[in-house]
């Protein structure tokens, strides 16, 4: 197993961010909002796709279709390679790899 994408703690605040800290000592935090902006199922993936091709000018608004502010609402393993996250906005779909979690670690992360 690689120590880079093999978690030794995950740590989930509902309303704030997802903590993981991996084998090799690297920490990274996922705002909740990064996380579901990053969704890996086929469907957000070919939005974000199609975002990206479409002028920098163009607005997208995004339909809410909870109260209050975006939460995790539900997450849970997927055999050892994976963790499915459900969030407040009804959205439950992508299942998160490690190795695509370690990918998009915002920033530089920290040594435990």
């Amino acid at each position: 197993m690689d120590p880079r994408t093999t978690p030794l703690k995950l740590n989930l605040k509902r309303d704030e961010h997802l903590e993981i800290q991996w084998q090799d000592g690297h920490v990274c935090v996922y705002p909740v909002a990064y996380l579901r902006k990053n969704c890996p199922c086929a469907t957000c993936r070919t939005f974000r796709e199609e975002q990206a091709k479409k002028p920098k000018t163009h607005l997208t608004v995004f339909s809410k279709t909870s109260e209050g502010p975006l939460s995790a609402t539900n997450a849970e393993l997927v055999g050892g390679y994976a963790l499915r996250i459900e969030f407040s906005d009804g959205h439950g779909t992508g299942i998160f790899s490690f190795t695509y979690l370690r990918e998009i670690c915002p920033g530089e992360g920290t040594k435990a």
